[in-house]
């Protein structure tokens, strides 16, 4: 994803509604840069426990963020309602490369967008682990056609 260029919600194969709070607002009357990470995790985190496919609590393994980053291009605020899209475009053997859109309402033009890396990893030992089987098959249909699926890391 070019970090110039603004996506559009056909870009992203799952979109969700996610309610501003107030509280998201920073004392310029707009959502804090460092909500919108939280945006990110929480699209990414509801499709895969919606999924089935992974347990925060319980699960052997877990998503560990390695690499994150965000462009701003127009203010989000409450009480607007913000839809993250999401798509993959990376599906490596243990890391995962989501890309985040985020709009204001129905504005069909990004306000925000980037992406962020998921390495898995074995809960206890932190060592990285082959992504199981049905995280995979859980993350096909998200996955951008032209995208690479090469084995490494």
């Amino acid at each position: 994803m070019s970090s110039h260029t603004r996506s559009t919600r056909q870009d992203y194969f799952h979109h969700l509604p996610i309610t501003t709070r107030w509280m998201d607002n920073d004392v310029y009357g707009h959502v804090n840069n460092v909500v919108y990470y939280s945006y990110f995790d929480t699209v990414v985190n509801t499709y895969l426990i919606g999924h089935g496919v992974i347990d925060p609590s319980r699960g052997q393994t877990i998503g560990l963020v390695i690499e994150t980053q965000c462009n701003y291009f127009a203010p989000l605020s409450f009480p607007h309602t913000v839809v993250a899209g999401l798509r993959v475009a990376r599906l490596g053997s243990a890391s995962v490369r989501y890309e985040v859109g985020l709009f204001r309402g129905e504005e069909e033009i990004a306000a925000a967008q980037g992406h962020f890396v998921h390495v898995y990893v074995d809960r206890d030992s932190r060592r990285p682990v082959p992504l199981p089987p049905a995280l995979r098959a859980a993350l096909l249909p998200l996955l951008v056609p032209q995208a690479h699926t090469g084995t490494a890391g």
